[in-house]
């Protein structure tokens, strides 16, 4: 039985969606091998150049699109002065073209004993390390009273060291301490005597005291001192407080002068 008109229609587009599927899965794998292709084409194998000199190195790395960085130098007594201790990324990685090789490189074996620093400004140990081919890494100091600024109180390795394998020293400077601050108390309407324990409580000074007429200080400058009447030149032991310089809530430290007026 031959098929009708109608059903060779239906054949033929069958065969239209069939062959339109097959060429579409064949540009797919097509698009998807050349993206691999082109990906790979632009990596490259991190070759081994452990062992090797750093020229060495460096001419296996350029054959392979890559440098080379030393990153570190170390002593060592098994690989040679200049030649490459070791490699980050590993041998056989997959890294972008272009990229860099970072290297630990040999320094030889250790030649050299750590003097003692501790006690010399950060200059003077410095050059001492530099006459000796070390280098100086310096660490945010410390305060430490009665102390010299920049003062080495600390060193690693310590003095007399002869197993290490990095040429660093590592150096602790003293600091000297900072001024103590504090926050200035409100003294207006305390009686005087409680203003001076409160005052010599917390180590400050107090420069002076004026008496004033009447039972409130008029409004001053900040900075300005009170004046004390003509009638009341001597220092009075009792009264209350009416002003205060540096006014409540200043940062005052054990150098600031404290002025104070009363009203008796």
């Amino acid at each position: 039985m031959t098929p009708q008109k109608g059903e060779w229609r239906i054949i033929r587009f069958l065969r239209f969606i069939t062959r339109s599927l097959i060429l579409l899965l064949i540009a797919l794998f097509s698009a998807l091998a050349a993206m691999r292709f082109a990906i790979h084409g632009r990596e490259a194998r991190v070759p081994n150049i452990r062992g090797l000199s750093l020229a060495q190195a460096q001419e296996a790395a350029n054959r392979v699109g890559l440098t080379i960085f030393v990153e570190d130098k170390f002593y060592s007594s098994y690989v040679p002065e200049g030649n490459i201790i070791s490699q980050i990324p590993v041998t056989n990685s997959r890294v972008r073209r272009g990229g860099r090789i970072r290297v630990a490189e040999s320094i030889g074996p250790l030649r050299v004993a750590i003097p003692d620093l501790i006690g010399q400004t950060e200059l003077a140990a410095t050059l001492n390390l530099q006459r000796r081919g070390l280098d100086a890494v310096t660490i945010p100091g410390i305060a430490v009273p009665n102390s010299v600024a920049d003062q080495v109180i600390a060193q690693v390795p310590a003095a007399g060291a002869t197993e290490f394998t990095s040429p660093k020293v590592s150096l602790l400077l003293a600091q000297q301490p900072k001024t103590a601050e504090y926050v200035m108390p409100n003294l207006v309407g305390r009686p005087l005597a409680d203003a001076r324990e409160k005052i010599s409580r917390a180590g400050l000074q107090l420069a002076s005291v004026a008496v004033v007429g009447g039972s409130a200080q008029p409004a001053q400058e900040e900075s300005g001192p009170a004046v004390p009447t003509p009638a009341s030149p001597k220092v009075p032991a009792s009264g209350t407080i009416t002003y205060q310089s540096p006014p409540p809530g200043s940062r005052v430290t054990p150098d600031s002068q404290i002025r104070l007026s009363v009203a008796q």
